[in-house]
């Protein structure tokens, strides 16, 4: 069992909010299994193995030189542990699995966490279970506008030979493009926009559709999110396998942020580095940097591999 680490520096903090609806496991009495339901892993699959560390398609201002000759090499491998999760493993997974090897570094939850261990709990809301996070779900309405943003997560279990946790569960969270987190800032407390839970499938992958987070004040642009084995313990913060974070690219951040909308974020940007980001700063981020393609005018994709 993994206790959350000390809250990270950020905007002002605001009073909770009232818990919402019946809850999580409310949620979980009452859904289908995802397993067998479409709605988060039928279309989102074909995503999945686009967005995770080897997104694919579409032009990037981000994506490393070298993914050509990676993916050719990929091609070749075929490790025991993908099979053993899917009879017909993505070439996402077969990369991610013969990458596996360095655990996720563990951060910070920050001081918005909405998990209940600081204040408001949104795992306990009945309707957080979605694959996209864009807007507010229970008795809130709002909608986080920005540009679109899919990112997936290829959780590994590093001690069983890097095989896929299908299964487990994925609770993530973000700020709005002004840099605001739903259910702590004082504009923000009624609305819980930009967080979700998903479980992972047979490759041990979820993908979340959201948009682009903006940056703010001393840190560098960042998704948050927490990792439980399994969906029935996603309802509190203290069993958590895993709590990191995803840093976003620098070529994309710029490249959004000179959008209308991403004002604030500009001057922010300019402040923080990675090598000084009192999060992604001990190692650049290395291990957390997530793999992106698209454009501000298309949307981006980002995918990471999370080694527990």
């Amino acid at each position: 069992m993994t206790l959350l680490p000390p809250h990270e520096s950020g905007p002002e903090e605001q009073q909770p909010h009232p818990d919402h609806d019946r809850g999580l496991e409310f949620d979980l009495s009452t859904m289908l299994s995802r397993r067998s339901l479409g709605l988060f892993l039928g279309a989102g699959g074909a995503a999945a193995a686009l967005a995770a560390c080897t997104p694919g398609g579409s032009s990037t201002a981000s994506q490393p030189a070298s993914s050509a000759s990676t993916a050719s090499a990929t091609a070749s491998a075929s490790p025991s542990a993908a099979t053993s999760a899917s009879a017909t493993p993505s070439p996402t997974l077969t990369r991610a699995i013969a990458e596996c090897g360095v655990e996720i570094p563990q951060e910070t939850a920050g001081p918005f966490p909405g998990d209940g261990s600081n204040g408001p709990n949104v795992l306990e809301a009945s309707g957080v279970v979605r694959k996209d996070i864009t807007s507010s779900f229970g008795s809130a309405s709002a909608t986080a506008e920005g540009v679109p943003l899919t990112f997936t997560l290829t959780l590994l279990d590093n001690a069983n030979g890097c095989t896929p946790m299908a299964g487990a569960a994925v609770y993530a969270w973000h700020c709005d493009r002004d840099g605001k987190y739903s259910m702590y800032d004082s504009s923000l407390t009624n609305e819980n926009y930009l967080r979700g839970v998903q479980e992972a499938d047979s490759n041990g992958q979820v993908t979340f559709t959201s948009i682009f987070p903006g940056a703010y004040s001393g840190r560098w642009p960042h998704i948050h999110f927490e990792v439980f084995e399994s969906m029935n313990n996603a309802t509190a913060a203290g069993q958590v396998l895993a709590v990191s974070q995803i840093a976003l690219t620098q070529a994309a951040c710029d490249d959004v942020y000179a959008t209308a909308g991403y004002e604030r974020s500009v001057t922010n940007m300019k402040r923080t580095t990675l090598q000084s980001d009192n999060v992604f700063g001990d190692d650049g981020g290395i291990y957390q940097l997530a793999t992106m393609a698209g454009s501000a005018a298309a949307g981006y994709t980002a995918g990471l591999n999370v080694t527990i």
